[in-house]
Parts: C-alpha cells; structure tokens; sequence
C-alpha cells in the first residue's frame, strides 16, 4: 500500500459512559484483545509480542486522543459476560508480570469505550457497529492481537459493513511473524487497507457537529 504519510481528520469525542455529549468523528481508534492475562493456551508466547508492541499503540492512542479521535477497546470477554473493564484492568495489574506491563502501558481511562466480545470478530454478537454509528466513525483503525486471528477477523467485517481501514504494520502482533506478515498482505491485497508504521499516521482535529446519545 501507499507508505506516504497518513492525515487523518474528524473532530473530536466525547465521554464513554451515561447520556453523553459526543463529538462526531470519521476515525475510531481500535484496540483488539491487548487487556488479558495471557493465561490462555499459547498466552506465554504472545506476551511478548504484546509487549513489544504495546508502547507503540500508547503512544499512536496519546496522538489520536489529541485529535479527538475516540479510542474503543474490543476485547475477547474469555466466557465471563458478568465482567467488566474495571474488573479486568485490576485483575491483570495485580499479576506483577509481564502481562501486567503490557496492562499498564495502555489500561483504559475514563473516556475511552470497551466493548467485550464472545468470539474473534470484534463485530460478532457485540454493539461494536452500534457505537461506531453514534461516533459517526467510518474509518478504523485497528491495532492489537493476533494480526492472523482476531485483528483479521474484525478487520473483514469491518471491510464488509463497508469501513475504511487503517492497519498500522507496527501495531499488530502474533506468535509467529510469518503468521502477521501473511495477515498484512491480505490486509493490502483483500481488504484495501492501508498498512502504514503507525508514526507516518498524521491526526488533525476539526471541531464538528456534537449529537446527545443516551447511555
């Protein structure tokens, strides 16, 4: 895909939680499955790549909150419906491991969204495309764990319900690069999607319309 530098320009978000005032904005911020204790089958090898990955999405979150651009973590629920993302959070912090690191470089704040997920597709069986219609968001860009399984599945989807999408190469991750690598193409080839390093990604924030949703 094209590897010139990317703008990306909307306006900015507003809360995550009761009635709230939210700025429309084209871009979502879009982080997979990075909130978890890596307890699952093969979790031990995906934390470090998760790890290495991590910084980078914190920091491509500090340059898209700048620019208003609202940041939604979509994250498998592991069969527990009852959970929520405080729980989560707290839980995984308290591990002291490097699971926890990879937690604390990018935990949610208050503002941001978390939508939990049953299955790989962060569209499946959630109100994912529900809020990305309340954001006005069009175009997605995603980040997170795995580029072959989760990232791709929510990525077709996404293609599917007609987003545009933005995969930064340097902020997705597997076990096996060949695996991501593989993900990437498919991304370029199948699904349009530009693949760009996160730091060639340019936000700018325009101020826009603000619609009251409710909670």
């Amino acid at each position: 895909m094209n590897d010139a530098a990317h703008t990306a320009s909307g306006t900015a978000s507003g809360t995550a939680s009761g009635t709230a005032s939210r700025r429309e904005h084209a871009y979502a911020l879009l982080i997979i499955d990075m909130i978890s204790d890596y307890t699952f089958p093969g979790g031990n090898r995906l934390v470090g790549p998760a790890c290495r990955i991590a910084a980078r999405i914190a920091q491509l979150k500090s340059r898209a909150a700048g620019a208003g651009i609202p940041c939604i973590y979509v994250n498998d629920n592991a069969g527990h419906w009852n959970s929520d993302r405080v729980e989560l959070v707290n839980r995984c912090l308290a591990l002291n491991n490097k699971a926890s690191e990879v937690v604390r470089l990018i935990k949610p704040v208050q503002e941001d969204y978390f939508v939990l997920k049953p299955r790989h597709s962060g569209f499946f069986a959630s109100p994912l495309h529900t809020l990305l219609t309340q954001l006005g968001s069009r175009r997605l860009i995603l980040t997170g764990l795995t580029t072959h399984q989760c990232v791709l599945f929510t990525a077709i989807d996404a293609y599917m319900r007609d987003f545009e999408l933005l995969i930064p190469r340097d902020c997705v991750a597997s076990i096996a690069p060949s695996h991501t690598r593989q993900a990437l193409s498919l991304f370029e080839i199948s699904l349009r999607a530009d693949t760009v390093p996160a730091s060639r990604l340019r936000f700018v924030k325009v101020t826009g319309k603000r619609r009251t949703t409710p909670g």
